[in-house]
C-alpha cells in the first residue's frame, strides 16, 4: 500500500536538546495514525518537521510522495495541518472564517459554493454560520478550525491535539468527522493526549523523549509488553503502593479508580511474594488479580522502563 508519510531516521535537534530522535514512521493512504506521548516527548515538533515549518536536523521525510526537506512546498499544497491553536478570526462569523481562508487558499467562488455547504452539513455548524468564532463552544471552534484546513481538499490532514480541552460530546462529534474523512481516501496524522483516543487509531505511536518505543495497533498494543499485569485491591492503596514500588522484580504500581495496576516480571516475582512483603511492612492483606491491560496501562508501564534504562 501506498506510504502517505514516510521517514527515515528523522531527528531534529534545539541546540542540546533532542526533541525527535531517528523517528522511522511509514503511514499508508487512508489510515488514522495518533501520535501519543507526555508533554515534551516531541509530538508536536514531528508534526512541525512532516509539514514543512521545521527543517530536519538529519534524516529523511516523505510526505505525499515529496521530500520535506527539498520540496516542501509541494508538501504543503497537499497537506491540512491545524495547530494546537489555530488561528481563527474571534470577530468574524463563521461563514466570514471560511470565506477569509477560501481567499487564502484561492479558491474559486464556483468551488466554494459546493465545498461550504458541504461542510457545513458534515460538521453540523449550519445553525451558527452568522455567530461569531468567538463566542462558539471549544468544540464548535475545533470543527470550524477542521472546516477551515479542509478547504482545500487536502491529502494528508495533520491535527496537533485537536480536541484537547473539548467536552467528551464534540470529541465523539470530531472524531465521527475523521472517520468520514478516512472514507473518502484522506489519511490522517493526530496527536492527542487522550487514551481513549487513541483506541479509535488504527495504529498507535507512543513517544518518550524524542523517540517512538512502541508502534502497533491498539489491541496488538495491550500484548507487546512481556510483564504480567494484575489489579491490586488494598485497603490502604497509597501505602501499598510505596512497598510494592521498592520490590524486585516490580516495573510500576499505578492507581486505578480505588485499586492499582500493577507490572511485575514473573521471573523475579510473584503475587505471593508481594503479599507477604506487603504483610511484612504492615501493609494487611491484598487482593491479586490477573488482568489484561488497557493501552493506558501499557504506555504507562513502557514509559516507567523507559525511564529506568
Amino acid at each position: 500500500m501506498e506510504a502517505m508519510i514516510r521517514t527515515r531516521d528523522l531527528t531534529r535537534r534545539f541546540g542540546a536538546l533532542t526533541a525527535v530522535d531517528r523517528l522511522n514512521l511509514e503511514i499508508p493512504k487512508g489510515e488514522i495514525f495518533g501520535l501519543v506521548g507526555p508533554d515534551g516527548a516531541g509530538k508536536s515538533t514531528t508534526l512541525r518537521v512532516l509539514t514543512g515549518l521545521l527543517d530536519p536536523s538529519d534524516g529523511e521525510a516523505w510526505v505525499a510522495g515529496h521530500d520535506v526537506a527539498k520540496d516542501p512546498q509541494a508538501v504543503k499544497d497537499r497537506i491540512g495541518y491545524m495547530a494546537q491553536r489555530f488561528g481563527l478570526y474571534s470577530d468574524l462569523t463563521v461563514d466570514e472564517n471560511m470565506e477569509f481562508y477560501a481567499d487564502l487558499f484561492g479558491i474559486p467562488q464556483s468551488e466554494r459554493d459546493r465545498l461550504l455547504p458541504e461542510l457545513l452539513r458534515m460538521t453540523r455548524m449550519e445553525p451558527f454560520r452568522d455567530r461569531q468564532a468567538g463566542k462558539l463552544s471549544g468544540g464548535m471552534k475545533q470543527k470550524l478550525g477542521l472546516m477551515c484546513t479542509l478547504l482545500h481538499r487536502p491529502e494528508i490532514l495533520f491535527l496537533d491535539e485537536p480536541t484537547n480541552g473539548v467536552d467528551p460530546v464534540s470529541r465523539r462529534d470530531f472524531w465521527a468527522i475523521l472517520y468520514q474523512l478516512v472514507k473518502d481516501g484522506i489519511t490522517v496524522l493526530v496527536t492527542t493526549a487522550y487514551l481513549d483516543e487513541a483506541e479509535r487509531c488504527a495504529r498507535v505511536g507512543l513517544m518518550y523523549n524524542g523517540r517512538l518505543i512502541l508502534c502497533d495497533a491498539p489491541d496488538a498494543a495491550r500484548h507487546r509488553i512481556s510483564e504480567q499485569c494484575y489489579q491490586v485491591e488494598s485497603a490502604d492503596p497509597r501505602a501499598a503502593r510505596d512497598t510494592l514500588m521498592e520490590s524486585e522484580g516490580v516495573l510500576c504500581a499505578e492507581p486505578s479508580g480505588a485499586s492499582l495496576h500493577l507490572f511485575m516480571s514473573a521471573q523475579q516475582t510473584s503475587p505471593e511474594a508481594l503479599q507477604r512483603k506487603l504483610e511484612q511492612n504492615g501493609r494487611g492483606t491484598a487482593v491479586f488479580t490477573q488482568i489484561v491491560p488497557s493501552l493506558e496501562d501499557v504506555f504507562i508501564a513502557l514509559v516507567r522502563k523507559a525511564e529506568k534504562q
